[in-house]
């Protein structure tokens, strides 16, 4: 066990200093880590409690309390009384936050760019693997505990995935083996040319067991968008909050990579993606009749920006 140890401590010690957590300030800013994990913690959200940022990050009560008054001095943040409970104050970003952390999250894409930049494309697509690996294995839940985890894809995923739209899509709306061709093509197109840089799929488990997928690529009309492709809940995963984490997990990578907004297509009748889609801050841009997978249908294109 010491070697196991002392081989993730002296990971640590590499990893800190190529990161540069051990700076001051972080990526040149007026910020140290932990700031800007608070001001991200915020960004993600329209309104937080205190202790829902404490509880997210593991800070202590009065160590975040001294970061959020710092905060509120250089207006980065407001408070307010909760329109759903007095008793609770709320915490959002300010104009001059969101401002703030979107310089932050630029800069720190940018670094990170530079470093993977130095890597040829199958050590990159190694090393994402391996932290995908890493996050997995650390952070997997006791079993039987009904967690949603979301991980990376493996083989047997795809064909899982392809399987799975067609069969649900035929039996609750009666869709041909049209459906099923398309979604079998955009899969494979993003099996064997996907960027992983920018370019990502997931799949949701419970228990061990998938129970929902989606992936995200970049829009083939705009570069500077993220396109949001066969989100899926198996009826064994609905009603978890499945859908709503796969989304989330699609918005937060495509910050990260950089795009400035993100795009999706869907119909009418999927009722249950758009409810997400709309919680999520998405808004309807464009609505079409068309005649698909042996159905008349009202296909819609939904947007927001990042």
């Amino acid at each position: 066990m010491k070697e196991h140890v002392d081989a993730v401590r002296s990971f640590n010690r590499f990893y800190t200093r190529q990161i540069g957590v051990l700076d001051e300030s972080l990526l040149d800013s007026s910020f140290t880590l932990t700031q800007a994990r608070v001001l991200f913690e915020l960004a993600q959200r329209p309104q937080a409690t205190a202790k829902e940022i404490g509880d997210a990050l593991g800070l202590d009560a009065g160590y975040l309390s001294r970061i959020l008054a710092g905060f509120a001095k250089r207006r980065l943040i407001k408070r307010e009384r909760s329109s759903e409970d007095s008793r609770r104050v709320v915490l959002s970003l300010t104009p001059a936050g969101r401002k703030v952390f979107k310089e932050l999250d630029r800069n720190s894409h940018q670094a990170t760019s530079r470093m993977l930049s130095n890597l040829r494309t199958s050590d990159r697509q190694r090393l994402l693997a391996s932290l995908s690996e890493v996050r997995n294995t650390l952070a997997a839940p006791a079993p039987g505990s009904g967690e949603i985890v979301l991980r990376d894809y493996r083989p047997g995923d795809i064909g899982w995935a392809i399987e799975r739209h067609g069969a649900l899509y035929a039996q609750e709306f009666g869709w041909n083996v049209e459906f099923e061709a398309l979604v079998a093509t955009l899969f494979a197109s993003f099996a064997t040319k996907h960027d992983p840089s920018a370019e990502r799929l997931w799949i949701a488990e419970i228990d061990g067991e998938r129970v929902g997928c989606v992936f995200v690529v970049r829009n083939a009309d705009d570069p500077t968008a993220a396109q949001l492709r066969c989100l899926l809940v198996d009826p064994k995963g609905r009603g978890k909050g499945v859908g709503r984490r796969l989304v989330q997990e699609c918005i937060s990578f495509a910050r990260a990579a950089g795009y400035e907004k993100m795009v999706l297509w869907t119909n009418d009748v999927l009722i249950a993606a758009r409810r997400i889609y709309e919680a999520e801050g998405f808004r309807l841009v464009a609505e079409e009749r068309h005649r698909s997978f042996g159905q008349d249908l009202l296909g819609q294109t939904w947007a927001r920006e990042l």
